[in-house]
């Protein structure tokens, strides 16, 4: 398809704001988290080009997250360029409606859109990846390994210089099932191996039931009950699996995959990854949204009322996608409906917009 001269122009316009509204996001999110990461740098006596370091890492995560915002923002400040010039009475006394624009827009957006989504999404979890590593090479509380995979949840942590490996078939909650507990010295030399029928995980002290303890010299005894001291419980393990922003595509279905395999719950992983493939969508209907809201605004003269006006929609938007993730968490909702209704709803919203604009 050939552009029209309009169109690159009005093209290259979008995406240079775009370009540099995103920019300015991007300075505010690495100043914003520069401050957080100053207090992990005191508490773990971390040197200070690393604050700096990590505020990079974590901040292209963070703006995935507002983009939505970013094209809605975007395209009000593009409106009131195109206003200010009397560029927009041109192109309708030669035959370019808004309706023209909102369309050229909405192709802009969903081109950028997959782009986002295919690319820059990739790169912002493996930064974000990266992100969590460093911090946790910092932490004095992390000398651990917790992965889940086809086999199982699997946990390697060291206590009073004694090293545990775990594994366990199945995870529900605040119970394991079908649990191995492989204990060595620091020189990796077997000592004893713990196998359990179930673990109670509620608390760090595990509460194992049928329990069977083979010694290294080939001794074994079985015990109804057992307590085995770690430094996991329940929340912990799972909130070690809840940054999701750390995987990219094909790794939340592998995940999604490995949890349904050991019966735990793969809710998030389908709200978000629902939530990372509707985002094109979202954009494009943010833009629409955009475009109508300072199309009625157009008369009013100052610009910081119609950015205030812009923020507050911004915060009802989100707290709508926010609180109807909540319902599809808790289960109040079926997971599909409560990432795609709320930008159902927007639809709807952009279309009485549409209709208006049309009519005038």
């Amino acid at each position: 398809m050939t552009l029209k001269k309009y169109q690159k122009y009005l093209g290259n316009l979008f995406i240079n704001k775009f370009i540099k509204i995103s920019f300015v996001f991007f300075c505010i999110v690495i100043l914003i988290n520069f401050f957080e990461e100053i207090r992990f740098s005191e508490k773990h006596n971390v040197e200070i080009y690393y604050v700096f370091y990590l505020s990079i890492l974590n901040a292209p995560s963070l703006i995935f997250e507002i983009l939505p915002f970013i094209f809605f923002v975007t395209v009000i400040f593009f409106y009131l360029e195109l206003n200010e010039k009397h560029e927009l009475e041109i192109f309708n006394s030669n035959g370019i409606s808004n309706i023209n624009i909102i369309y050229f827009l909405t192709s802009v957006s969903c081109i950028l859109g997959l782009f986002l989504l295919i690319f820059y999404y990739t790169l912002s979890s493996n930064l974000k990846s990266k992100y969590l590593d460093v911090k946790n090479r910092f932490s004095n509380s992390n000398e651990y390994l917790a992965v889940v995979n086809d086999n199982g949840l699997w946990i390697k942590e060291e206590i009073d210089n004694k090293l545990y490996i775990i594994h366990a078939e199945k995870l529900n909650k605040d119970k394991l099932k079908y649990l191995t507990i492989n204990e060595a010295n620091k020189y990796y030399e077997s000592n004893n191996t713990i196998v359990a029928e179930t673990a109670n995980i509620f608390s760090k002290n595990w509460k194992l039931e049928n329990v069977s303890i083979l010694s290294k010299d080939g001794k074994s005894k079985k015990l109804k009950s057992y307590v085995h001291n770690s430094s996991f419980n329940g929340e912990i393990i799972s909130n070690l699996f809840s940054n999701l922003n750390a995987l990219n595509i094909y790794e939340l279905h592998k995940l999604s995959n490995s949890y349904l395999k050991i019966g735990y719950s793969n809710t998030d992983i389908k709200i978000h990854l629902n939530k990372v493939y509707s985002m094109p969508i979202f954009y494009i209907l943010m833009t629409i949204l955009g475009f109508i809201i300072i199309n009625k605004l157009k008369h009013i003269k100052s610009k910081f009322f119609v950015i205030i006006f812009g923020v507050f929609v911004s915060v009802v938007v989100y707290y709508l996608n926010y609180f109807s993730s909540l319902l599809g968490t808790s289960g109040v909702l079926p997971i599909y409906l409560s990432v795609w209704v709320p930008l159902f709803i927007l639809f709807l919203v952009c279309n009485i917009g549409l209709l208006k604009i049309n009519e005038n």
